[in-house]
């Protein structure tokens, strides 16, 4: 994050704040307001639009963009394909095990259908992350967001993967922004 932090002073000529008050210091306030904006702008549109704009995994993933954006699992193509992993695992783990019209496992308790479709889900997101090439951790709390019927509708899904290309885009903003050489889509380091 300090070369994001760099960047952005250098661009807007006030390096001496870091010479001033130090870069930890520095840094705890970039990652503060960034983690203040980013989930603020998420947040607020939730509200407007009465949609599920904002969830657990978000906070992960924000992270990840604004603290070690030229890392491959931060990269455009890792999160948007991460979360849409997780998103498909859950859901079809709802419907495997039959939960797709059952209220959230926080309010009905935990089944043995259930466990079946968490587990599942997991399991199918670790997979195919790995199969494709596409490893994104927070994407795992996404999963399980939808496997546990939290959010269970697909038009909460599509929502939800609106949400990510927000976030998404917004990292390419500020970490370009920044002089930061974030990726279009993929990160040019070796993932594999």
């Amino acid at each position: 994050m300090s070369d994001v932090l760099r960047g952005l002073l250098r661009r807007f000529r006030l390096p001496a704040l870091t010479e001033r008050y130090g870069t930890r210091l520095m840094l705890g306030f970039f990652a503060f307001f960034n983690g203040l904006i980013s989930i603020a702008v998420m947040s607020a549109a939730a509200v407007v639009t009465g949609q599920p704009l904002i969830f657990p995994s978000l906070g992960p993933t924000a992270f990840l963009l604004f603290y070690t954006p030229r890392a491959p699992v931060a990269s455009p193509r890792n999160t948007i394909i991460g979360h849409l992993i997780g998103v498909l695992s859950g859901y079809v783990s709802l419907v495997i095990f039959g939960l797709t019209e059952r209220g959230p496992a926080l309010a009905e308790g935990v089944t043995w259908a259930r466990v079946g479709a968490a587990a599942l889900s997991l399991a199918l997101t670790s997979g195919f992350m790995a199969w494709l090439l596409a490893p994104h951790p927070p994407a795992g709390a996404t999963t399980l967001i939808i496997s546990l019927g939290i959010l269970p509708h697909p038009s909460q899904h599509a929502f939800l993967m609106l949400a990510v290309v927000l976030l998404v885009l917004q990292g390419l903003v500020i970490n370009r922004l920044a002089g930061i050489d974030y990726p279009l889509w993929k990160s040019s380091r070796i993932e594999a």
